[in-house]
């Protein structure tokens, strides 16, 4: 079965990453690649069937997803996806005979053991890859983060739900704009903050502490201000996201003792990079803490998501999904 092209998409809140894939010597080969926007169609199942129609010569009976969001039996959970996902429906809908499901930042973990790890660009620690566990992190329509931890045949990797963590304030302004975004106190998490739709409620938290209408829709639109300066509460929206990153980095490296280092992913990160290489984010991933002299040693790098979503999932498919199974009782963690 391996060497049968397959199917290998990275599904996210807004872009859908879909490639043809096959084993090759070295791993995986990419026989055609491409990137849809998800508010474009209806289900996925019509994403896919886009990219077939459109790419694939001859009929494909296998299909890896990289999604974002948890496993539950037939259905995969999360809010911020486009659409409901469920297997045995997609399944059927292309005629696949095997639809294996993982996480999405499970899939770019496995992506270190590819080009994504030589990929980024270096923002702070010791500007050379280390060994030991890597964390891969991401702010996007949501915050995404796993561990890849060597060892024997690749090592193995670890899911998390890390971005649903309590966000903890660490100066005044965050405390005000947190009482800004839940009045009534109770649970915000990190990814309410770090990512894409966090940025533009911080903003809008910003506008309301000035007593100002908002002036900016989209988290692109205020990225573009904060790069051009010429917008404040912009400006002050992407230090609060580039700071808080660095705190929300900084326990993730400590828990799980990321001597291999730290991956940003996103097309998100790449775009503002000269503005988090200037921001607190260095402060705030070492300030304060005792593991301080370990953090020092953890490089930090910000790579493009780009195709490596896909390229992880299908290393991951041919390790572990050489025995095609039922769609349901196929899952995130073999």
């Amino acid at each position: 079965m391996t060497a049968i092209p397959f199917l290998a998409a990275d599904i996210g809140g807004t872009h859908g990453r879909v490639a043809l894939m096959r084993a090759s010597h070295d791993g995986v080969e990419t026989l055609a690649y491409r990137v849809f926007a998800c508010a474009a169609f209806p289900a996925l199942s019509e994403l896919l069937r886009a990219f077939v129609d459109e790419e694939v010569k001859a009929p494909v009976k296998h299909c890896v997803l990289a999604c974002a969001g948890q496993i539950m039996g037939d259905e995969v959970v999360n809010d911020n996806l486009a659409w409901p996902i469920h297997l045995t429906q997609l399944r059927d809908a292309l005629g696949l005979e095997d639809v294996a499901v993982l996480n999405d930042f499970e899939a770019l973990a496995y992506a270190l053991d590819g080009p994504l790890a030589e990929d980024g660009r270096h923002l702070c620690g010791p500007n050379a890859h280390t060994k030991g566990p890597a964390l891969v992190i991401g702010p996007g329509t949501g915050l995404g983060a796993s561990v890849h931890v060597p060892g024997p045949d690749g090592g193995f990797v670890m899911a998390t739900e890390a971005g649903q963590m309590d966000f903890a304030p660490h100066s005044v302004r965050d405390r005000e704009v947190l009482a800004r975004m839940a009045p009534e106190g109770g649970y915000v998490p990190f990814e309410h903050i770090v990512s894409g739709p966090g940025l533009l409620a911080a903003y809008v938290a910003l506008c309301g502490l000035q007593g100002e209408t908002p002036r900016l829709a989209t988290p692109e639109a205020i990225t573009t201000a904060a790069v051009a300066r010429s917008d404040a509460q912009a400006v002050e929206a992407v230090e609060i996201f580039c700071s808080s990153l660095g705190s929300f980095t900084g326990n993730l490296a400590m828990a799980f003792m990321a001597t291999g280092g730290v991956y940003l992913a996103g097309g998100f990160l790449s775009s503002i990079f000269e503005l988090l290489k200037r921001s607190a984010f260095e402060q705030r991933f070492l300030h304060g803490r005792s593991a301080r002299a370990l953090l020092l040693q953890i490089p930090v790098w910000v790579t493009e998501h780009g195709h490596h979503g896909v390229q992880g999932a299908a290393r991951w498919y041919l390790r572990h999904g050489s025995a095609p199974q039922p769609a349901a009782a196929r899952g995130a963690n073999p």
